[in-house]
């Protein structure tokens, strides 16, 4: 375990003397999302160590620079584990991970990183060390602070600490696989979705979609009964490869869009096929036309769209928001960093 807080505090300092910008990393599995990192580089990955676990109270207290895996492992040993499954990408931190706010496939069902995040420390650009939330569900009155982190791209301050809320690995599960296209997979997503069965993840790509159950074992032997289809061999290395987008649709050098719709949105006349999560509200597209076409399919259909891989970002990664949104952000980012040294443009160029 290693504490460096002082040291990136008197960092901060320095930079804000020097109105120098910093780009804070982690591991940099994450370099590709967002608008281009800019700034002299403020690495966290000596800053670590697990302060605090309890299993009993399910929560975990870890240093922003403590290797993601290591944390995943010593839940395991506890039959614990994070339950919004978050794409590692490689070696990961647990800091990087709360900043790109990203979650994998049991995110429908168990919720996002933000859901999870109790409490925070960070360093804003004050050099002001401010702590926030707590170590338990319910700890403060006001605004929930501590989960504006969560997608932020360090662009508000650098996280010290994070608390997360941990759950139990469930007892027994299961993944079938249907053959159906795209239009029946969204409608027999959303219906199962509706009705008292213990489904942890979806997927649909290529014609198949691949279900994981998940829970008592009397639960997931019922719910196979009705739901029917063919068990998946090799469960666990699917759905590694589906969070870890090591799956062949992810392949290739085209632009990857990440598409946020209502889960009922029907097939959208976009070029392609997508690779459908969630239950039908993530849709992944690699398409390398305007991106405007696809924002304004997504817009059109109630959502947004993210590029969340592509060479060319001159239209920023994020879907643009409404003037007031903006504000918000705006407002937001100079309390905390008043002379905008963390992460410039990451998130919007604006900011």
């Amino acid at each position: 375990m290693i504490d460096l807080t002082e040291q990136f505090r008197e960092r901060v300092l320095a930079a804000a003397v020097d109105k120098a910008p910093l780009r804070i990393r982690g591991g940099g599995t994450k370099d590709f999302y967002g608008n281009k990192p800019e700034g002299a580089l403020l690495d966290t990955t000596n800053h670590t160590g697990i302060v605090a676990y309890e299993p009993t109270e399910l929560v975990v207290t870890a240093r922003a620079g403590t290797r993601l895996a290591e944390l995943e492992a010593a839940l395991a040993e506890t039959g614990q584990m994070l339950a919004f499954e978050p794409p590692h990408f490689g070696e990961a931190t647990v800091g990087g991970c709360v900043a790109a706010g990203l979650s994998g496939p049991r995110r429908a069902t168990a919720g996002s990183v933000r859901d999870f995040v109790l409490g925070v420390k960070l360093l804003d650009g004050k050099g002001e060390i401010l702590n926030f939330g707590g170590q338990v569900m319910k700890n403060v009155a006001g605004y929930d602070v501590s989960r504006l982190m969560a997608g932020a791209l360090g662009t508000l301050g650098l996280l010290l600490e994070v608390s997360l809320k941990v759950l139990p690995k469930p007892p027994a599960e299961a993944t079938l696989r249907l053959e159906l296209p795209q239009d029946k997979a969204i409608e027999a997503m959303n219906r199962w979705g509706g009705q008292p069965l213990p489904i942890s993840a979806t997927c649909w790509s290529d014609g198949q979609l691949t279900l994981r159950l998940s829970g008592a074992r009397a639960a997931v032997a019922a719910a196979r009964e009705k739901i029917g289809g063919e068990a998946v061999a090799d469960a666990d290395g699917f759905w590694r490869a589906v969070r870890e987008q090591q799956d062949d649709y992810f392949s290739g050098e085209a632009a990857l869009w990440r598409l946020s719709l209502p889960s009922k949105t029907a097939p959208l006349a976009l070029p392609g096929e997508p690779l459908i999560e969630w239950g039908g509200a993530l849709r992944w597209l690699t398409f390398d036309g305007p991106a405007a076409l696809v924002r304004e399919a997504a817009a059109r259909a109630g959502g947004h769209a993210t590029l969340f891989r592509g060479s060319d970002k001159s239209a920023g990664a994020f879907q643009p928001l409404p003037a007031p949104l903006m504000a918000i952000h705006r407002n937001l980012k100079r309390s905390f960093d008043p002379q905008g040294l963390f992460n410039p443009g990451r998130l919007y160029p604006e900011l």
